[in-house]
């Protein structure tokens, strides 16, 4: 068996594992949007491992929710490389305040698969909640998605 052929049989494997990728994530991501309000952690956390845990470079999400903790929005805010993304709490804040968000879940992931936090993830943080907390807004986590697990920084940065 020659490379070209092995490669045209790995393609259709890789076709069918993407569709299935994209049919968990749109079912995940239906079960968050029907729900009245994001009470249920797990769903949270489901539907960010699904949507974020195998991708190749770093990728930083924010769920926009509402007084009621009703989800407005699940938007990707920055695309980085496979070892770092940027946070840009202005443009986060920016963009709550034209959603008229009053509460956000930071996700990003670790493309090595180690979802332990490093010190320019908990410094990002920190400054992220340090601004939110000067126009009312609530920083509820921050969650690090990666193959082997998922953490929340609410255990590794202040958020009071």
């Amino acid at each position: 068996m020659n490379a070209d052929s092995r490669s045209n049989e790995q393609d259709p494997a890789r076709a069918i594992l993407s569709l299935l990728r994209e049919a968990m994530l749109v079912s995940s991501r239906e079960r968050m949007l029907d729900r009245k309000c994001l009470s249920k952690a797990s769903d949270v956390i489901e539907y960010l491992v699904i949507a974020m845990a195998r991708l190749p470079i770093e990728e930083v999400r924010v769920l926009f929710l509402d007084s009621k903790n009703r989800l407005i929005s699940d938007e990707v805010v920055s695309r980085g490389t496979i070892s770092s993304a940027p946070i840009y709490p202005r443009e986060i804040l920016k963009r709550s305040l034209v959603l008229d968000a009053t509460a956000l879940i930071i996700a990003h992931n670790h493309p090595s698969g180690d979802p332990k936090p490093s010190e320019v993830d908990i410094e990002a943080t920190q400054r992220l909640v340090k601004a939110a907390k000067e126009i009312d807004l609530t920083i509820h986590d921050h969650i690090i998605v990666g193959s082997e697990g998922w953490i929340s920084l609410r255990d590794w940065a202040e958020f009071e």
